[in-house]
């Protein structure tokens, strides 16, 4: 089978920086898709992208679709001459042409063509066309007076086949063998002479590096060394670097400075300056702390680069300049004077204002901070004021410096250093990963913060479904039961949940569906934990067999549990005590249990009597519990291999029967391992 490397670039104006690894990943995505469906086989599909260029390399592409029989079935032999006529004319032959076949005892007319397989060549136009158009946009852009739409406006097309120009007409563009460099330096426009070479053809005459994770390593690497030559450490978002990388085809970094007087701005108001406004990367010392300095990248190589340093050290002032007065205006008016302005600051439509919601938090982090051990007046404080900076300046510019301007705000107004410090840390975690309230002050407040939010608007009606969670509710969740864990606290979830619905005058049915919609996120949890979820399914679910078990809501003690059924399932003999458990579970599905004495007829029932009573259910310590139950295994198997349950003597039926009943019950005090059955 004959195969060639096929390339395809589309060139643009600069694509949207934070699109465009989606976009390429779409388009590259849609034409494998498409080539798959034309059972076209091909090794792989590289993807590359640069601001002006999406472009594709499908490596060993085959070049002519395989032969195909084509085989209709038609009416039965025996049927009319006018159907077996109708059939053969839609086949476009006559009745001779057609075959008959037995087909489970009856005959029938069958029309079999041979389909020659179509070139590659000829398919790719269409292909390639379908896959640009597939490309999800949310907001298309129409140029000039063509009728074609895209992210960006369109420029060129490249389509080759091996070093064969595909012919082609898509979006206005006639398809050639022409790509182009940089807008300003080196050569403009040139050819790819080989779809093979398109990379390093590119480097060699651009100097562009069209794979994206390369060219950020290179950006990455200049950064570093930009800030070694300064005896510093250049601090890399990693979010930063992808959009810089997006928005460079010839990265160049270079570093420049700014006044030291910016320094008295709290460091995070000028990082986020530089971040969001101009794209740098800032520089601290050996300390940590931040330096009168940046790193840019810029897209073009100059002979005297102290012009674009220059041009940006000018550029920064300014900004810094903006966030100095900022900080100065803020300062004026302390936090407790900027609580009546969130009452007309909306929190969310039937939810009340912000102003609302602080009071609600304020309550809620109050209660928390009883349970948890925290200060319960600097928490019911932090909850007070911990959103009074969103109607700051500094906030209004730069939205994600809230909480962290608030702490600084509350320093300066003479709060306690524990509100402070818990205002600044109300918001974590933001994201999976990242580091949870240090203080027990903090934690009421973030937990209040976060357990308002989801009971709200879960109440309202705005619930997640498996595609969509607008207000990431679902992270919410992950993060509130994350501080539970992570805090060792003995905070109840539905206890919590309850205090919250009262606030919001919701019923107490809805108050537990809320509560299992969180607890639900514990698989997400437990999964980047490489903790299979019917682990968490066990100690969650309540059984469902008539036999009630003291059901708490405390979600360090579900950790506790999970945590050491995990370990349990590892020994070789968990898995018996599982399909025993599940047994037991079948035997007392219809059973009617009634009160019966200890007076056991056998040895067997004896045994499994004190075994079972061995077991101290009532510890905390479930590792302990279940190497216990393990012990259990030989008792039970005995019981088992040697006595009938379903006695013909009612009295040792009952016997039995609440005999397994007290087993499972001992078990249940951990949790209902039957879920865990194969």
């Amino acid at each position: 089978m004959s195969t060639q490397d096929f390339l395809l670039e589309l060139g643009t104006e600069e694509l949207p920086p934070k699109l465009l690894k989606q976009l390429s990943n779409a388009l590259s995505d849609n034409l494998t898709k498409q080539l798959t469906e034309l059972n076209l086989s091909f090794d792989k599909a590289e993807t590359f992208a640069t601001p002006r260029r999406l472009a594709v390399l499908v490596h060993n592409l085959q070049l002519q679709q395989h032969n195909q029989t084509i085989e209709r079935k038609g009416p039965a032999v025996n049927a009319p001459e006018q159907a077996v006529a109708g059939f053969a004319k839609s086949c476009g032959v006559s009745k001779e042409d057609l075959t008959q076949k037995d087909l489970n005892g009856t005959d029938y007319y069958y029309f079999t063509q041979e389909k020659k397989g179509l070139k590659t060549q000829d398919l790719l136009a269409k292909v390639v066309d379908t896959a640009i158009k597939k490309i999800p946009i949310t907001r298309a852009m129409r140029w000039g007076d063509s009728d074609f739409t895209f992210v960006r406006p369109v420029h060129w097309l490249l389509m080759l086949l091996e070093g064969t120009v595909v012919k082609a007409n898509i979006m206005g563009l006639e398809s050639g063998n022409s790509t182009r460099g940089l807008r300003w330096t080196g050569e403009q426009e040139f050819t790819i002479d080989s779809a093979k070479d398109y990379q390093k053809t590119l480097m060699d005459k651009a100097q562009i590096e069209v794979d994206f994770d390369l060219r950020k390593e290179t950006i990455r690497q200049q950064v570093n060394q930009e800030a070694s030559k300064k005896g510093a450490t250049a601090v890399i978002d990693e979010a930063l670097l992808e959009e810089v990388c997006a928005l460079v085809e010839y990265p160049c970094a270079f570093s420049g400075v700014f006044d030291e007087r910016f320094l008295q701005v709290p460091e995070e108001a000028l990082i986020s300056a530089m971040k969001a406004h101009q794209k740098y990367f800032h520089m601290v010392d050996d300390s940590g702390k931040l330096l009168p300095a940046f790193i840019s990248v810029a897209n073009i190589e100059s002979s005297d680069l102290s012009v674009i340093i220059d041009g940006n050290e000018r550029v920064i002032r300014p900004r810094l300049t903006d966030s100095e007065f900022f900080w100065e205006q803020d300062k004026s008016i302390s936090l407790a004077a900027r609580l009546t302005k969130l009452d007309s600051v909306l929190f969310m439509k039937s939810l009340g204002s912000m102003g609302d919601k602080a009071k609600r938090i304020e309550s809620l982090a109050t209660y928390i901070a009883s349970v948890i051990g925290a200060n319960e007046k600097h928490s019911a404080r932090a909850g007070l004021l911990a959103k009074t900076d969103l109607v700051t300046e500094m906030v209004g510019e730069f939205a994600d410096l809230q909480g962290v301007m608030g702490g600084y705000y509350a320093k300066n107004d003479g709060e306690d250093s524990a509100v402070a410090t818990a205002i600044s840390e109300h918001y974590h975690p933001r994201f999976a990963g990242d580091a949870l309230p240090s203080t027990k002050e903090g934690l009421s407040v973030a937990i209040a913060d976060k357990v308002d939010t989801i009971v709200g608007i879960y109440g309202i009606g705005h619930k997640p479904t498996g595609s969509k969670d607008p207000y990431a509710l679902k992270r919410a969740g992950l993060g509130l039961l994350r501080m539970m864990i992570e805090s060792e606290s003995q905070l109840d979830l539905l206890t919590l949940v309850h205090k919250s619905a009262e606030l919001y005058k919701f019923d107490d049915v809805l108050a537990r569906e809320i509560c299992d919609f969180i607890a639900e996120r514990l698989s997400a949890y437990y999964q980047e934990q490489n903790i299979e979820k019917n682990i968490a399914r066990a100690v969650l679910h309540s059984t469902d067999d008539g036999i009630t078990i003291p059901k708490n809501y405390i979600v360090y003690d579900w950790h506790l549990r999970i945590q050491a059924l995990n370990v349990f399932m590892q020994d070789e003999n968990a898995q018996s005590l599982v399909e025993a458990n599940k047994r037991i579970k079948n035997i007392l599905k219809d059973e009617a249990l009634q009160e019966t004495d200890t007076n056991f007829s056998t040895q067997y029932d004896q045994n499994l009597y004190d075994a079972v009573k061995r077991v101290n259910t009532n510890s905390n310590d479930y590792t302990i519990i279940l190497k216990e139950f393990l012990q259990l295994k030989p008792v039970i198997d005995d019981f088992f291999d040697n006595v009938m349950v379903n006695d013909e003597d009612l009295k040792i039926r009952h016997q039995r029967l609440k005999l397994i009943k007290d087993t499972r019950q001992a078990f249940l005090s951990v949790a209902d391992i039957t879920y865990l059955s194969k």
